[in-house]
């Protein structure tokens, strides 16, 4: 299948109604074709955004019809009026041909070890007989064990992972999180595992002014917070109370709050928000092109604790307060009591998410004593999962690797 023409990597990304790992795949993609010029990439993914976060040459999308998922095991057609039988297999079907014309040398595949609902196993087997290394990328931490367990023995993913991947890349730290205790891997699969860190942005140069300077009201003696939420589909719960919050928060000094809603957010949720926030020291906006910058400018970010989010939260090393998701996932609750024990962030738990917590919790991220953190967490993610996968290139290709071959040129980690 490879032939002598320039490397190429394919990205199989199931993004749903979130941008997280559309974010985390377009990293990598970066840092693959930084490290080798001249190389392809191209993700297939269904997320209705299309390709939303600005990529480097040599990086292009294929979009699947999307669909959303509604609880475990449970998928939806997301615009389409076929049934989701039907647009399953025009999915699989898009997806064997793409592999099939694209001839990858490496095949990423993120989060989802067959894909949702299967719809990747035609594909995965066909390529048993090709050399495309075959490469399984997941965040540390997926759901709550017992949920996760649950389904991967139902859907067969445990033996997906032994029967069509050459390794596991682990978008985490094992002393975090131990993905393979935690979701009970059988020690075949387990031996493929590499630990990689957080994967996240290059954190930005030290700013403040050029990104607090378009915000009103904002000068030296007054505090600074930014509010995000990832695509924000469900983040209207943490608005709703931020904008409530910014009444009491005022009383103990100056302050200005910048909103960042997520393109995800119901478009009449948006406008209820901007029309509240009129009079008070907030502005809303939908999206920024920079969000470590952002993160990098306030005294506090107030977030949800989705992987992306938190993670360049992290790298830019400003105080965070995280307010998770109530659920279905228990992903995010996992995450920001884990982080929030080490001393990385404080949490909120969304069941305790009102105006005056809220409050509270932000006076205390912002005039409370700072405590160092023991250990800082690992943020090489970016770098060492390029570094796997270079090593599964040349593997296939049969080529030497080279020593220290991820470039990082002006995205150095902090």
């Amino acid at each position: 299948m490879n032939g002598h023409r320039e490397p190429r990597l394919l990205i199989y990304s199931q993004d749903g109604l979130g941008l997280g790992h559309q974010r985390r795949t377009t990293l990598l993609a970066d840092q693959f074709l930084r490290s080798c010029p001249g190389a392809s990439a191209l993700t297939v993914s269904d997320s209705p955004l299309g390709r939303f976060f600005s990529s480097s040459a040599g990086h292009d999308y294929c979009k699947l019809p999307s669909i959303r998922k509604i609880g475990p095991g449970d998928w939806r057609p997301l615009s389409l009026s076929s049934s989701f039988a039907d647009v399953l297999d025009v999915r699989s079907a898009m997806l064997r041909t793409t592999v099939e014309a694209f001839r990858p040398d490496v095949l990423l595949v993120d989060h989802m070890p067959h894909g949702a609902m299967g719809e990747l196993l035609p594909t995965l087997e066909m390529l048993r007989d090709e050399p495309t290394a075959v490469v399984l990328g997941l965040r540390d931490i997926l759901d709550a064990p017992g949920v996760v367990r649950e389904r991967w023995r139902l859907e067969g993913a445990y033996e997906a992972v032994e029967r069509y991947y050459d390794r596991v890349l682990v978008y985490g730290s094992s002393d975090v999180f131990d993905l393979a205790t935690e979701y009970d891997w059988p020690a075949a699969a387990s031996s493929k595992i590499r630990y990689c860190g957080y994967v996240c942005a290059p954190p930005p140069p030290h700013v403040s002014g050029p990104v607090r300077s378009p915000h009103r009201g904002v000068n030296g003696d007054g505090r600074h917070v930014v509010a995000m939420a990832g695509g924000g589909a469900d983040a209207y719960p943490l608005f709703d109370a931020l904008l409530a919050a910014v009444g009491p928060v005022q009383q103990e000094g100056r302050c200005h709050v910048v909103l960042v809603t997520g393109p995800f957010l119901p478009a009449e949720r948006q406008r209820e928000l901007v029309q509240r926030a009129q009079g008070l020291p907030v502005d809303v906006l939908t999206s920024v092109s920079d969000v470590p910058s952002y993160a990098a400018s306030a005294d506090l970010v107030v977030a949800m604790a989705g992987y992306n989010t938190t993670a360049e939260i992290l790298s830019v090393g400003t105080p965070a307060l995280l307010v998770p998701r109530p659920g279905p996932s228990a992903e995010q609750q996992i995450r920001a009591q884990l982080f929030a024990e080490r001393g990385w962030v404080d949490w909120l738990r969304p069941q305790d998410l009102s105006a005056t917590t809220l409050a509270e919790a932000i006076l205390r991220g912002l005039h409370g004593p700072r405590t160092t953190p023991v250990r800082l967490p690992d943020l090489a993610g970016r770098v060492a999962g390029t570094e796997g996968l270079l090593e599964s290139l040349h593997a296939t290709r049969g080529e030497p690797a080279s020593v220290g071959e991820v470039r990082d040129d002006a995205y150095m980690l902090a």
